[in-house]
């Protein structure tokens, strides 16, 4: 077995982001994010604020740290990475090229991810002078950056400030300005602790801020100063330093934020408490903690910060500042967001908010100031110093945005993907992606489709039905477009007129009683009508003003076809017309200098029927297009030059290919691609099978070459050339319309389905007003937009209550059943009262000493400094500010999700009594005939940390009524254990509970005990999955074991009789046969492990069992183990694994879904050269095109076991994204292939079995 690993969406939970300018546009901003293992570019256009994604590359490494730097004198960003390749590189983007440019690669260490090699912090000076790279303990290293010439930048040794045994929290660079480069980390020095073996020592640690300086006279690092510091301190933010600021840093920690500096006394350090949210379900005793913030600078050197807490709150740090340093500094509430990995701030006003949960989400800043006389300010004159000393907590009321404004949607994002499940529960040509993902309130049900979303603009009915549509000019030289032209399936025709609104024009010199063939603005003020009787040229068409519905025209001239023939194809462009008759013959035209028609002398002549012609629009510059193709009933596309040729003859055949079926439509068209000249000239030929087709046709002798082949849908083809995102595209027209275009991160041409009703016909649209695609289906005319194709799939989602854990699918009624928990959560009937009894009461009272509604509250002392007066009951929605929070309790329920007719959530159960529901199936008990029951694995009192525990285990049963619509609790049963896993199993349920593995059938008031085997797994069962009487039983750390049930013979027992040879942390499991298995461990391998024929054979034709339970067990495991097939590391850990096919009328593959948001697919190769050929072009991309992290790609897939019988589809993709010079010096070293050979059959892995 041979498996192709493709990515079809890439992984999109941020880990950073970072703003600057990498393109050397001093009035736009990019923002640098990293996501998984890709680097992207993107920018807002503040005009129509669109997000638009430009660039994006996979870097083959782990990711762990980004920054920007800039030297004086430079013009752009550049960009510093660390990765677990061991190096630190420096890149360029190069925006004419759209690559990312290696400057260095200065290798510090071994690769991988380890506590002692550099790499995890990455700190730069704000004058790009220097780069501190750090790891968690020991050793630091700091670069030194200088300018040689005026774009060369040279990087020096690097300079050691190692400290042995100490733990590294957080690292900055602070701004000094032209003085020497100064880092600040915040570290803990153990040795004391290392020595002690009783542990004791651990509590008396101190947290240290240590400073570091760069003196770059001496070329020498130094440990310049240190102070103690809370001990609970997690964050640093620098302060704008330099002549006319104060510089220093803010030391965020547990209810703490202090500003600091080099050398301050105590009276010069000022902190303020972090405010804390009231209400009836808040803790005043929790302390929040600081996890991200941004500076703000204002022109005048005035500057804030927004810093945000693990609540999602937002406050704003205001400084008074003096000659002689910060005097004090004020804290007040700003706004409250989800919980952002990375903000950036941009000049614009606009504030970017990346997350490792959710979509991410544009703000504009309604107000910079954040009135502060409408919320309490606390001045740092308030706290002591010292945060172990006693203070009055400042409190706060949570409220509904009011200083950020949400703006436009960015691309939905995936991550974190809880499970997936491909399924077609609509019935559609494809199947979706539904998966449920994110955590807490911002949780959603999404179904993923491999769709481009469109804008609808206009959607009117016409009086009659059309079959098809064109759009005109009146003259060459008018900037949009005048007509829409319609012909109908009563074989007329009839014209509409293009101004404000959309009217029937009257008189314009078509023929009205005769379908239409083809409408073009030909000549200089022409437009002709073909028909099937022949050629309508009208001169001088014209209005007398906007409001005019009478047309009026100069000349009127007609052109017959010949006796006995009728025209049944035609392609036209603004000087040239080709016509197909019914007798085999092309007849050519062209036009004179006043835009008269003129035939050509030569006909062509075929003895087949002829289907369909095209010619290209009149290339810039020239007088003609130089090539017609022609369509026959033969399946074969021909070409025919239009343009004299060394003999002075013109329509002679230069170039044929054959095709699998009848031509239905063809375009010639110039697209955007990665060629020399930046585009090229494509032949697209699509068939009435639904195929279509897409080539190279040569610019010059008119060759067809680099073919390219995608099953579309079953209905023939048309085809409409448009305008997508401002760039040429081809749009397709099956059972569902199909956009073709250029790709603006790779550059290279793709095709995706829209996500729109199904249309007979379109064309491209331009008016005054708008512009579009303009279509037709019956009597419905609708106009639409495509306004980017960064995105090649839709989503809908459905919002969920809480973090989903497991789903399960009733796929006849369409229905979803959802399970969901979160930890350290309270649940929905405690919120309930709480609210309830505050809103009794008419108070929110809290005091210092912190009783709340939920211990119990009492009034609040009238002689406190700091006391909350009473205030009225206010609605916070969890949607917004997240659930409340309480230690070791759980907040769970069972929701039903229709994706398909109502598209939300249509029943939900809540948990009580602190259970979390584990995981769920669908049973249909055959001692109750077959009727279907919902079942929960549910435990009670559950706790991970520090030690895995529980009060009960249970498995509650749900009838299932109203057609899936509606739960019925039946029954619960008591285990020994939690149940992790369960499954459907011969009209029974199994269930795996610990390391136990049982069988249960329904009784009347619990389960009934049929099969038990002790001890199945070694730690614990997380998944089970089963063909025929096998099952494959998942181990949470030991991979996965066979087991068998002997119904006749032993009914009571489950015989485990194969495992694995080494421990994987499995997290899914799915079987692609009855003795092979797909999985993913927690590490991100993916593995195909196969039971060998012989031990399969003998399992399953021993009737009593009696010879596996005979068999002698090996190494604490089963008497055989399976054997390893294929392995491969993704490094994105892997939710959801299932045999699937993904595209209408593809091959099975394997789909799986990545905690990340990953969506990926293994393909199994089919032909042994193809494998072969793509084996090789790996070899030589791995030697060729290096990855930029400097990581070896080689060592990357081969992360924790080495790569086995798979090929990286992403690797292999980049050679499309060569100079045509590299893919020629690669293709060379390939026998039997070329360039061509090699594009195309990368094209059909991803064509023909993924999007």
């Amino acid at each position: 077995m041979a498996l192709y690993a493709l990515t079809i969406q890439p992984p999109s939970t941020a880990k950073q982001a970072v703003l600057g300018d990498f393109i050397g546009s001093k009035s736009r901003q990019q923002i640098l994010s990293a996501c998984g293992s890709r680097l992207s570019l993107s920018e807002i256009d503040k005009e129509d604020q669109r997000f638009r994604e430009f660039f994006s590359q996979d870097m083959f490494g782990i990711i762990r740290h980004i920054e920007k730097f800039r030297l004086t004198g430079g013009t752009k960003d550049m960009i510093a990475l660390s990765t677990d390749s061991g190096r630190l590189v420096t890149l360029e983007y190069v925006a004419d090229e759209n690559i990312l440019k290696p400057v260095h690669f200065e290798t510090f260490g071994k690769s991988s991810i380890r506590r002692v090699v550099p790499g995890e912090y990455l700190a730069v000076d704000p004058r790009g002078r220097a780069i501190m790279v750090a790891s968690l303990e020991k050793n630091r290293l700091v670069y030194i950056l200088t300018r040689t010439g005026e774009t060369n930048i040279t990087i020096s040794s690097p300079l050691e400030a190692h400290k042995p045994q100490a733990l590294l929290y957080n690292l900055i660079a602070l701004d000094v300005g032209f003085n020497y480069p100064t880092f600040a980390a915040l570290e803990v020095d153990f040795s004391r602790a290392d020595q002690d073996f009783s542990g004791a020592a651990v509590k008396d640690l101190d947290k240290e801020l240590v400073y570091y300086v760069l003196d770059l006279g001496l070329n020498h690092i130094v440990r310049k100063w240190s102070e103690k510091v809370d001990r609970s301190s997690n964050m640093l933010f620098r302060i704008p330093g330099g002549d006319d600021n104060p510089g220093g840093l803010l030391c965020c920690g547990e209810d703490t934020i202090a500003y600091r500096h080099m050398h301050n006394t105590t009276e010069q350090v000022h902190r303020v408490a972090i405010p804390r949210r009231e209400g009836a379900t808040e803790d005043p005793n929790r302390k929040r903690i600081i996890v991200g913030g941004e500076l703000y600078t204002i022109k005048g050197g005035e500057f804030f910060y927004i810093l945000q807490t693990d609540d999602g709150d937002l406050f704003k740090i205001i400084f008074n500042v003096r000659k002689s340093g910060i005097r004090s500094m004020r804290i007040h509430y700003f706004d409250t967001i989800p919980v952002a990995s990375s903000m950036c701030l941009m000049k614009t006003g606009y504030l970017y908010c990346a997350f490792e949960s959710g979509d991410q989400l544009l703000y504009e800043m309604g107000s910079l100031a954040g009135d502060e006389s409408d919320e309490a300010t606390y001045d740092s004159s308030q706290f002591p110093t010292d945060p172990s000393l006693p203070y009055d907590p400042p409190f706060f009321r949570p409220r509904p945005l009011k200083n950020l404004i949400p703006t436009t949607t960015l691309p939905p994002t995936m991550g974190p993907i809880m499970a997936a499940e491909v399924a077609n529960l609509t019935m559609e040509d494809a199947p979706q992606i539904h998966t449920i993902c994110g955590t807490g309130s911002r949780s959603t049900f999404r179904t993923t489709r491999n769709a481009m979303n469109v804008y609808d603009l206009v959607d009117s009915t016409l009086p009659d039905k059309c079959s098809s549509i064109w759009t005109s000019k009146l003259t060459v030289d008018d900037t949009h477009d005048t007509l829409i032209v319609l012909s109908t399936h009563g074989g007329t025709t009839f014209v509409l007129r293009i101004t404000d609104d959309v009217n029937q024009a009257y008189n314009s010199g078509f023929i009205e009683d005769t379908a239409s063939l083809g409408i073009q603005q030909f000549g200089p003020d022409c437009v002709i009508q073909v028909h099937s009787r022949g050629i309508r040229h009208v001169r001088g068409i014209r209005f007398e003003n906007e409001d005019a519905e009478q047309a009026m025209y100069d000349e009127l001239t007609d052109w017959h076809a010949p006796a006995h023939r009728t025209v049944v194809a035609c392609a036209t462009n603004n000087r040239q017309v080709a016509l197909a008759l019914s007798s085999g013959e092309i007849l050519y035209f062209e036009a004179d200098s006043d835009g008269s028609l003129s035939k050509a002398d030569e006909v062509i002549s075929l003895e087949c029927p002829i289907n369909c012609i095209a010619i290209p629009t009149v290339p810039e510059g020239s007088v003609r297009a130089y090539f017609m193709a022609v369509g026959c009933g033969d399946q074969s596309v021909r070409i025919f030059n239009l343009s004299p040729d060394m003999d002075g003859e013109i329509l002679k055949n230069v170039g044929m290919i054959l095709t699998s079926a009848q031509p239905s439509a063809m375009i010639i068209t110039h697209m955007k691609d990665k060629s020399p000249n930046g585009s090229s000239q494509y032949l697209h030929v699509g068939l009435r099978s639904g195929v279509y087709i897409r080539a190279y046709l040569d610019e010059i002798t008119g060759d067809i070459y680099g073919s390219q082949r995608r099953f579309l849908g079953p209905e023939p083809i048309r085809f409409a050339e448009v305008v997508a995102a401002q760039d040429p595209a081809i749009l397709a027209i099956t059972s569902r319309p199909w956009l073709t275009y250029t790709d603006p991160r790779s550059g290279t041409i793709t095709s995706t389905p829209l996500h729109y009703t199904p249309f007979d016909a379109a064309w491209a649209f331009k008016s005054a007003g708008f512009k579009g695609i303009v279509t037709v289906r019956g009597d419905i005319l609708r106009i639409f937009d495509i306004l980017s194709v960064a995105n090649n799939t839709t989503q809908e989602n459905i919002p969920l209550k809480y973090t989903p854990r497991k789903l399960v699918g009733y796929h006849e009624q369409q229905i979803y059943y959802v399970i969901e928990s979160d930890n350290n959560t309270l649940d929905a009937e405690t919120v309930a009262m709480l609210k309830a009894h505050e809103k009794s009461n008419g108070t929110g009272a809290i005091d210092k000493q912190g009783d709340t509604a939920m211990n119990g509250v009492t009034d609040t002392p009238e002689g406190s400094d700091m006391a909350v007066a009473r205030i009225p009951y206010d609605e916070t929605p969890a949607i917004d500010f997240g659930h409340p929070k309480a230690p070791h309790r759980w907040a769970s329920c069972i929701e039903v999700v229709d994706p398909v007719t109502e598209k939300d959530v249509v029943h939900s159960v809540e948990l009580r009594g602190n259970q979390c529901a584990l995981s769920v199936a669908l049973v249909a008990f055959e001692s109750h005939g077959g009727e279907l029951f919902l079942a929960v694995g549910v435990a009670t009192d559950l706790v991970f940390a520090p030690k895995y525990q529980y009060k009960s285990g249970s498995v509650q049963l749900y009838r299932i009524l109203q057609d899936g619509r509606k739960l019925e609790f039946f029954h619960e049963t008591l285990l020994d254990a939690p149940p992790t896993a369960l499954l459907a199993f011969k009209g029974r349920l199994l269930v795996g509970f610990g390391r136990d593995l049982g069988l249960f059938d329904c009784g009347r008031k619990s389960l009934l005990r049929k099969a038990l085997t002790r001890d199945c797994s070694s730690s614990q069962i997380v998944h089970l999955t089963t063909q025929g009487g096998r099952i494959v039983v998942s181990d949470r750390e030991q991979s996965i074991t066979f087991v068998v049930h002997k119904e006749m013979v032993h009914p009571e027992e489950l015989i485990p009789f194969a495992d694995d040879t080494i421990p994987r942390y499995t997290t899914c499991v799915d079987m692609l046969d009855y003795d092979t298995t797909v999985g993913g461990d927690k590490f991100g391998n993916i593995w195909v492990l196969r039971c060998p024929p012989k031990i399969s054979e003998g399992s399953d034709e021993s009737n009593n069992g009696l010879q596996l339970k005979q068999d002698k067990a090996f190494l604490n495991g089963t008497p055989n183990r399976l054997e390893l097939v294929a392995s491969y590391f993704t490094n994105d850990i892997p939710i959801s694994i299932q045999k699937t096919s993904i595209i209408a009328g593809g091959e099975k593959i394997i789909f799986w879904a990545g905690l990340q948001g990953t969506l990926g697919v293994f393909i199994p190769f089919l032909s042994r050269t193809s494998m072969k050929k793509l084996q090789s072009l790996e070899l030589l991309l791995r030697i060729e095109d290096k990855p930029v992290s400097g990581r070896d790609h080689l060592a990357f897939r081969s992360y924790y076991n080495p790569v086995k019988n798979v090929i990286d589809g992403d690797l292999v993709e980049r050679f499309l994204l060569l100079s045509h010079d590299q893919k020629q010096v690669i293709a060379s070293q390939i026998s039997n292939t070329d360039v061509g050979d090699l594009e195309e059959t990368i094209a059909n892995m991803r064509g023909l079995y993924a999007f």
